[in-house]
């Protein structure tokens, strides 16, 4: 089985963004030619794979009759490096969000980019992540950008590093977010971002398909048609998501196996995308082992296969190249990498996604409009 390289450049969330700003009349690319709209709406929900949804038109049946299509999610298959990349209209290798707990080179430690948490020292998130977001771009050009979601997220560090430039409304409930959408578009020429996370986290807990799961897929339904009803007329919203997911059937600890610790320094990424960051002189003893291990369940590359490869795009900035592995290591059958001890909530989740399969890599684009 080959990796599902990410469409970067014409069919890939890093191509949504810049896209969505030339649809409200911003100068720019529009690599996937949406059409002119007087205000735009992205709803965007976190777990939501293209081919999860495909599998259950009768629980999302509003999702379901929306024409579009699919795009590819971007390398890791996750929410810090989606989100980045639409809030910077660049695939990884430009944006430097590359995985979920990268190391911070030079310290000997992991920043979790998602919860902003290291136990190094604090992390700068405009240092970390310095290119000036779609959203700054767009305030200054005079468009008015708006981000409805939960309000803990307004003060974090990863909002910091890819959702500046935004006006945050934050808003809790479903019935709050639908407010605060038809608030934000009255404004002419408005990008609403609204976003929905608890389809994802209930897949982690008890899988994609399960009772649980369609009963959030459902609730996501009935958010989308009621967000259209919110939309003025000559407006468009787009659904999307982040990424898909896989439910896991088989777990490798390398907790359990000292032969995958032996020339570990860290150990990065997530279950199913994995940054192996090598004491000195180890990385191709460690790129033989786990390739052993692996082998029929995952790629084992190097940090120069996958960059060469164009997994985090066409190119990776000089200076961000240390935030990837020396060892990469990406299941491709329904394999999770787990340390039980050292990461044991993460251990047990039963949902997982990251790496390059089309469960994972694939998510919708579909779209409505009052046009």
């Amino acid at each position: 089985m080959n990796p599902l390289i990410p469409a970067y450049g014409t069919a890939s969330l890093a191509d949504l963004s810049s896209s969505l700003l030339a649809a409200v009349g911003m100068d720019g690319d529009n690599p996937l030619d949406l059409a002119p709209a007087g205000r735009v709406l992205l709803f965007l929900v976190d777990g939501m794979g293209a081919e999860l949804l495909r599998a259950h038109p009768g629980v999302a049946p509003f999702l379901s009759a929306m024409p579009g299509g699919v795009l590819t999610a971007g390398f890791p298959a996750t929410t810090v490096t989606s989100l980045a990349s639409l809030g910077t209209g660049l695939p990884p290798g430009g944006h430097g969000m590359l995985g979920y707990q990268l190391a911070v080179p030079g310290t000997g430690h992991l920043l979790n980019c998602l919860r902003w948490t290291t136990p190094g020292p604090l992390v700068e998130p405009g240092e970390w992540q310095p290119t000036p977001t779609v959203y700054e771009r767009a305030a200054a050009a005079g468009i008015p950008v708006s981000y409805v979601g939960p309000a803990k997220f307004e003060t974090t560090g990863f909002n910091r590093a890819v959702y500046r430039g935004v006006r945050f409304v934050g808003a809790d409930e479903v019935d709050d977010r639908i407010a605060g959408v038809r608030h934000a578009l009255a404004e002419p020429r408005a990008h609403v971002s609204v976003y929905y996370g608890d389809l994802d986290s209930t897949g982690h807990v008890t899988g994609w398909g399960s009772p649980a799961w369609l009963d959030q897929l459902a609730l996501v339904d009935r958010m989308a048609e009621r967000l259209a009803e919110t939309l003025p007329p000559g407006s468009a919203m787009y659904v999307t998501a982040d990424h898909g997911m896989i439910n896991v059937t088989d777990r490798v600890d390398v907790d359990a196996l000292p032969a995958l610790r032996e020339g570990l320094a860290l150990l990065g990424g997530e279950s199913r995308a994995r940054h192996l960051y090598t004491v000195p002189g180890a990385s191709a003893a460690v790129l033989d082992t786990w390739r052993d291990v692996l082998a029929g369940r995952a790629w084992v590359v190097s940090r120069k296969e996958a960059v060469e490869s164009g997994w985090f795009g066409p190119s990776v900035r000089r200076e961000w190249l240390p935030r990837i592995g020396d060892v990469l290591a990406v299941p491709y059958t329904d394999c999770a990498i787990v340390a039980s001890v050292a990461e044991p909530h993460e251990a047990g989740f039963l949902g997982c996604h990251g790496s390059l399969t089309p469960a994972e890599q694939y998510v919708p684009l579909l779209e409505t409009s009052t046009r």
